[in-house]
């Protein structure tokens, strides 16, 4: 290989074996696949993924795919029937968010093997105490919100929803709150602390060539379902191959949303966190275009939330997000690193989130209602809110593009003010 580079991020030592023509090779492969990409190449490749989707008629979500796993998990234990869930579900194959959520967890498995950075990682017992309530908390927040950071915030913000915005506020409330309980945690809890050793695995030196026939594998099973006769097959297999990209680009950038929301009151640290910005900024930018262009109805990717839903949901899911370590998306990548934390986070997401679904639709608080009188359109109603798209709301594209470019910008100033003099962080 090109490095003996380790997960802990050792420097790499000399490979002398290699021949001379081969250096600049192994020097484009460490750059590539072993050294860290940096968030603002992650997030634009991230954003450009999403923009192909949403060109092609579909969108990226976790949320619906981690429910149905929840429901395969009722069903498994027999709660299903006491909650209604039916038994003839969609195969998680046949499911659009399931199969991207599978394929991202296998993009980040490949590439944690390409850089030789994949180990199975243990975590103190109080951290799966928390990724269990942490996870739970997601579910829950998901549900109220119509979905994660993902469904509920960073997608509908692309679609010009204002409940992406109402979200955010949520979650950077929740964020701050989330890391108060951590603190008082560390202060006043001393069960479960003691961290498990990690064993280096014995077959690393040819996780790369594994890594490369996962890749290989998935490339061969895209293009199969892409050569398909069925209309959906083929997106499925558009939704595969974007889901294994973005779960590449999340591990070489260690891209995280709840990270980005995260870091500012933690460390000060606001890199992530503007590179995000940034990605919002052309995410609503393009698209707008892709709207306007008549490339996808706004209206399918909007939830009934805004913005009761949204706010509340997103204050649950900022503290679950805290707690957990990671957001929808960031577990899914990193149990494909392996982390065991997380593989616990994601069953409590997933089971806690059917659960809930299940509940607030029975009590009708997530039931959606249409009328056709608000706003001079049609228009879907709930308890928690109801759709609604900024253009519809100002009048137009211009006001809308005001007001976004003015929150992105107040945002970034903040975060760079707070790099700077640590005024809002909480640890």
């Amino acid at each position: 290989m090109a490095t003996n580079e380790t997960a802990a991020g050792a420097p790499p030592q000399e490979n002398r074996s290699l021949p001379e023509w081969a250096e600049g090779f192994a020097e484009d492969y460490k750059k590539i696949f072993i050294d860290e990409w940096s968030p603002y190449l992650g997030f634009m490749l991230l954003v450009s993924l999403a923009m192909m989707l949403m060109a092609s008629g579909v969108f990226w979500g976790v949320f619906g795919g981690l429910k149905l796993w929840g429901d395969y998990i009722n069903n498994a234990i027999g709660l299903g029937p006491m909650l209604g869930i039916s038994e003839d579900l969609k195969s998680p194959l046949e499911h659009q968010m399931s199969v991207m959520n599978i394929a991202l967890l296998l993009g980040a498995f490949t590439a944690a093997l390409m850089s030789m950075q994949f180990a199975i990682r243990k975590a103190p017992l109080s951290e799966y105490a928390y990724g269990a309530v942490g996870g739970s908390l997601m579910g829950i927040g998901a549900t109220i919100a119509g979905g994660c950071t993902t469904g509920g915030f960073f997608i509908p913000l692309t679609f010009s929803a204002p409940a992406g915005w109402a979200m955010w506020i949520g979650l950077l409330a929740g964020a701050f709150i989330g890391l108060k309980l951590l603190l008082w945690g560390m202060e006043n809890i001393t069960w479960g602390t003691r961290a498990p050793k990690n064993r280096t695995p014995a077959l690393k030196p040819y996780f790369p060539y594994l890594g490369l026939v996962i890749a290989l594998g998935v490339l061969w099973w895209g293009v199969t379902w892409l050569r398909s006769e069925s209309n959906y097959t083929s997106i499925l297999a558009l939704m595969m191959l974007a889901g294994f990209g973005i779960g590449f680009v999340m591990h070489r950038s260690r891209l995280c949303f709840a990270r980005a929301i995260r870091e500012p009151f933690m460390t000060a640290e606001g890199m992530m966190t503007k590179a995000m910005i940034l990605a919002i900024f052309v995410g609503c930018l393009f698209g707008s275009i892709l709207i306007q262009k008549g490339n996808i109805d706004p209206y399918v990717a909007l939830s009934t939330r805004f913005w009761l839903g949204s706010l509340i949901g997103g204050l649950i899911f900022g503290i679950g997000m805290v707690l957990a370590g990671g957001c929808a998306s960031g577990t899914l990548w990193r149990i494909g690193e392996g982390h065991l934390k997380l593989v616990v986070v994601l069953f409590f997401f997933a089971w806690v989130g059917s659960i809930a679904s299940v509940a607030f639709g029975n009590l009708g608080v997530t039931t959606g209602e249409i009328d056709l009188d608000f706003m001079d359109g049609m228009v879907e109603f709930s308890a928690l809110g109801y759709q609604a798209f900024l253009p519809d709301m100002l009048g137009g594209w211009g006001p809308t593009y005001m007001v976004m470019i003015t929150i992105l910008a107040i945002w970034w100033c903040l975060v760079r003010y707070n790099e700077t003099t640590e005024k809002f962080t909480v640890i």
